[in-house]
């Protein structure tokens, strides 16, 4: 999409999506690997780093309240990302710290609280991805039996991010006076109290953290689903999605920027940044071997028990050398991740791959588009949807780490550098700054009741 005629040229925003050793399954089996890199804090801030000289918006990792997956297929271990970005803080300067935190197995004070005290931590730099969790596994780490049916989710999502912003606003940004020779260091007025009641959640408040240096730290939401693109459209700053065509790409653009609007919005208020898994060599042939070598290590036995989990079937129902069977659930009969199930179904019957082709093609990015060339070839593919009004920028996720993210920051930033499509320096300090949104307003700002002061408490 082309600037009009004397406005700026439109700018890409691009976030680093890291997980231990690389988005590839097999790429803990590289000689190159730590395999214990899950649990290494130094090695997250040598990355984010890395990113941060790369001029890259933001750094994000993706979380679940449960043990996800085989654990021997991959690393599974995982430290709680709003602590690690907390450690990440001190060794970074202006890159954005995204983490990801369910609305269904936490509480809004909590969680309100944690990602306040980050972004004072940062400097500003904090975002959460907001993410309603599904599975029976999770559940049942909350003394539940089964995951609340998506709908529920959402609504009760939903009412969570109203309440945070509520938490978040219930200082003013002047509450704090810190006057000395007065001995007055806060105003009670200028402090209140939500009083908040709704279907899922009932909560007094005041936080008990003054309002964040954002405001609100920025909200991400990757949910694809109906009820998840009403949510973005409602509350995301930026959209984390997964895309395997331009037009499919193009098609999610166009809805969300739709029902943003629709909900009230600038649509340029909301940013959305598919998924890219770049495998880049200095040739074609030297990026095609990389995809080669890591698909080689993948262990076939531990992926169809994971693609049998997601599509709902028995792991004996996937015949690896045959396309899958005839009879899969429905989307309207999934209760998890609607979307992504959606997605990993099309593309298998769209090109007819067996399963033991999708597993290969899953093994990259888990659904995440998926491109091998050079680093020409990346910045033409990133361009390419981009410039087609397909997306706002992109999360890139690199099949190995560390040196998947040092070959796009010295690579392929460069060439979009030149091409005037990215940031050549910071020009802001905080992540809102990055992504090109203003710090909201306080929703209480003029409103004098309910006040700290008139409950009686004291600072």
């Amino acid at each position: 999409m082309s600037s009009s005629p004397g406005s700026p040229q439109r700018q890409l925003h691009l976030n680093a999506f890291l997980m231990s050793t690389g988005h590839h399954e097999a790429s803990w089996r590289l000689p190159e690997s730590d395999p214990l890199a899950s649990t290494d804090v130094e090695h997250y801030r040598k990355l984010a780093r890395t990113a941060e000289r790369g001029k890259l918006d933001s750094i994000f990792f993706a979380d679940s309240p449960v043990l996800f997956g085989e654990v021997g297929r991959r690393p599974a271990g995982k430290l709680e990302p709003t602590v690690l970005l907390t450690a990440i803080a001190g060794a970074t300067e202006r890159i954005g710290l995204i983490a990801t935190a369910s609305t269904t197995y936490n509480e809004p004070y909590n969680l309100a609280r944690r990602f306040a005290s980050v972004d004072w931590a940062s400097g500003g730099r904090a975002g959460w991805n907001v993410v309603t969790t599904a599975g029976p596994d999770a559940a049942r780490n909350f003394g539940v039996d089964d995951q609340p049916a998506h709908a529920v989710r959402y609504e009760r999502a939903a009412e969570f991010i109203e309440v945070a912003r509520k938490l978040w606003d219930s200082w003013d940004d002047d509450a704090v006076v810190a006057d000395k020779a007065e001995g007055v260091w806060g105003d009670g007025e200028r402090i209140r109290v939500i009083d908040h009641h709704g279907s899922h959640f009932k909560v007094r408040g005041p936080l008990n953290v003054p309002r964040p240096p954002q405001g609100h730290p920025l909200i991400v939401q990757a949910g694809s689903s109906e009820d998840g693109k009403d949510l973005a459209a409602r509350y995301a700053d930026a959209v984390f999605t997964a895309h395997q065509t331009l037009a499919d790409a193009q098609a999610f653009y166009a809805d969300l920027k739709t029902r943003t609007a629709a909900a009230g919005r600038n649509p340029d208020a909301i940013k959305i940044l598919p998924g890219i898994v770049p495998l880049i060599g200095a040739t074609e042939a030297e990026a095609l071997e990389l995809e080669r070598e890591l698909d080689r290590l993948i262990k076939p036995e531990y992926a169809r028990l994971q693609l049998a989990k997601t599509l709902r079937v028995a792991p004996e129902d996937l015949a690896l050398d045959r396309e899958l069977p005839d009879n899969l659930p429905s989307e309207d009969q999934i209760e998890g991740a609607k979307s992504r199930y959606t997605l990993i179904v099309q593309l298998a019957r769209r090109e007819r791959l067996t399963v033991r082709q999708l597993i290969g093609r899953l093994g990259g990015g888990r659904g995440h588009r998926t491109f091998t060339g050079t680093p020409v070839q990346v910045a033409d593919a990133i361009q390419e949807w981009f410039d087609g009004v397909a997306a706002d920028g992109f999360n890139i996720m690199p099949p190995v780490l560390p040196s998947g993210l040092e070959t796009f920051v010295d690579q392929v930033v460069p060439i979009l550098q030149e091409r005037g499509l990215f940031r050549t320096e910071y020009t802001g300090s905080t992540l809102r700054e990055h992504y090109g949104l203003e710090r909201p307003a306080n929703q209480y700002a003029g409103t004098t009741a309910p006040v700290l002061a008139s409950v009686g408490a004291a600072l």
